[in-house]
């Protein structure tokens, strides 16, 4: 029982997710598709007209068919009467009131041998009653189908003895409903009170209106048909070029920088693809220009950096020897030879990282990644900045996992890039305490560097990964940097498949989150750390949400 109970739970499960997928379905479709929301729109608004239309025509030709019927039947049934009171004074006073009932009865229908004749107003059945109120119920008398007479059409009659009443009244006979038009009118005769009943069938009425209900319902299907062919075929002349356009610019953004529309005629798509055509034209060109630029920059860096290599070694070898010999010079000569070493060091790294970025640049870099556990990775980068913190009098603060956060990685490239993450904050953060924390979960690995130091102005947070930009040129630093470190660091990133972000606040100090996978080509959904980080108070004025750098954010 057991066992059934979880195959049915397990088979509504199945049915309810298979009905949330076919709902999905059905509404990416529908926010998608333009075409389908403009057919559908117009048979939702033509299906409330055709709706009015056939209900209103409807109305007229019931009201036009019954009022012409009921004209003709009033008019019947006043001839009718006359019949009827001419045989009714041809009978003697002393007849039974039933046989001379009766006997009217015939003369009215003795044109048809079943009981019912024919006339303007079509066939019908006459009923005589004797409605007099000295008269007990048990002596009423009448004649014909008395009982397929409704009690409220003799009650309106009887207190409306010099009008005649009509009523449209269904009964039931024979197991079958039938609906009769009955008019009611006074028989003047002096013998008694007597009242005239004519039962016209409404039978051939009935079939007219079904006909024209059919019609009216099977023309408005073929309308709204007719419709939504002629709105899918105009749509479909407008959606169609714009698809096309729209896969162009997808092609074009895509890097088919050659892709074009094609210009068919003079109208409005025409010009729409001839504007279209040399908008990409224009593009192509200005991209192709910053291209050959780029490229011709690039190779001039790398030309350069690779040209000093020679010279500079040449310098730090004689650099090296008068420095060791400093003892021998003067005061101020020997300072000025540890000044010539201090620059050629700076020389160095600059050199350095611009033949780094120029081979990231030309995408010859490679990651040789293997597991690492990051952990190892942060102290080697706290350490080879512990002088310069110790300088810059701040304290760098360690928030490490306390199991293994192994990670495949290139543990060269994650150190170079925590050591400018740390030297970047030691450089800002104004002698306070700088925070290294790291977070290993699910398929990510996460590590932020806080400062609380001068933070980061609205905007700044998308240009802090540009090659040479700082935030206060003025400002005195303390690391020396080349200005190229946080974009190297972005890059690195990058080829690991992870991402770099920043966040800041004046007098907030910033913040600097990397994540990386935790094995490469397996992508990851969020970050393990948040940012905006956990302690940043609450901004008193809208800021912009930190965003990761676009790749085209720098140059």
């Amino acid at each position: 029982m057991t066992s059934l109970w979880r195959w049915l739970l397990g088979a509504a499960r199945g049915v309810l997710a298979a009905g949330r997928r076919r709902s999905g379905a059905y509404s990416d479709l529908w926010r998608r598709s333009l075409q389908l929301r403009v057919v559908v729109s117009t048979l939702a608004l033509g299906s409330a007209v055709i709706f009015v239309l056939g209900m209103v025509l409807q109305n007229q030709i019931t009201e036009r068919l019954l009022g012409t019927k009921e004209e003709a039947a009033i008019a019947q049934t006043r001839n009718a009467v006359q019949i009827a009171e001419r045989e009714l004074a041809g009978t003697r006073d002393s007849d039974p009131i039933r046989d001379r009932l009766n006997s009217a009865v015939n003369k009215l229908t003795s044109s048809s041998p079943d009981q019912s004749a024919a006339g303007p107003a079509g066939a019908f059945e006459p009923v005589l009653v004797n409605d007099a109120p000295y008269i007990s119920p048990s002596d009423v008398k009448f004649a014909g189908p008395y009982e397929n007479v409704p009690q409220s059409l003799r009650d309106f009659v009887l207190s409306s003895p010099n009008r005649t009443v009509s009523q449209i009244y269904t009964v039931e006979r024979n197991g079958e409903r039938t609906t009769y038009l009955i008019v009611g009118v006074p028989v003047a005769t002096t013998s008694a009170a007597l009242r005239l009943y004519m039962l016209y069938p409404l039978a051939a009425e009935q079939r007219t209106i079904g006909v024209v209900q059919s019609t009216l319902v099977v023309g408005g299907l073929v309308l709204l048909l007719l419709l939504a062919g002629i709105t899918n075929l105009v749509t479909r002349q407008v959606v169609l070029p714009v698809r096309r356009a729209a896969r162009a610019a997808e092609r074009f953004a895509d890097g088919e920088l050659g892709e074009r529309m094609v210009v068919a005629g003079e109208d409005d798509v025409a010009r729409l693809a001839e504007s279209y055509n040399e908008m990409a034209a224009s593009i192509e060109r200005q991209i192709r220009q910053l291209e050959d630029f780029g490229q011709l920059q690039r190779r001039f860096t790398s030309d350069v950096s690779h040209e000093l290599r020679t010279p500079l070694t040449t310098v730090r070898m004689a650099a090296d020897v008068l420095h060791a010999s400093r003892a021998q010079f003067p005061a101020g000569l020997a300072r000025s030879t540890e000044l010539l070493v201090d620059e050629l060091d700076r020389f160095e790294s600059l050199l350095g990282d611009l033949l780094e970025i120029s081979r990231l640049d030309a995408g010859v870099e490679e990651l040789v990644a293997e597991y690492t556990d990051l952990r190892a990775v942060a102290r080697r980068a706290v350490e080879s900045v512990r002088v310069i913190a110790r300088n810059a009098g701040s304290e760098i603060v360690l928030d490490l996992p306390e199991e293994d956060a192994t990670a495949e990685v290139e543990s060269r490239r994650v150190e170079r890039i925590l050591r400018n993450l740390l030297a970047n904050a030691i450089d800002h953060g104004e002698g306070k305490p700088v925070e290294l924390t790291m977070v290993f979960e699910g398929n990510a690995v996460a590590v932020t560097v806080r400062d609380h130091g001068v933070g980061l102005r609205t905007g700044e947070a998308d240009l802090v990964f540009n090659r040479f930009w700082r935030a206060d040129p003025s400002r005195n630093r303390h690391t020396g940097g080349t200005g190229l470190g946080l974009a190297i660091s972005l890059e690195d990133a990058r080829l690991h498949g992870g991402g770099l972000d920043a966040w800041g606040e004046p007098g907030e100090g910033a913040c600097f989150r990397l994540t990386l996978p935790v094995e490469q080509g397996v992508e990851y959904e969020d970050s393990p750390l948040p940012l905006p980080p956990a302690d940043a108070r609450p901004m008193t004025q809208p800021a912009p949400l930190p965003l990761s750098v676009p790749e085209e954010a720098y140059p």
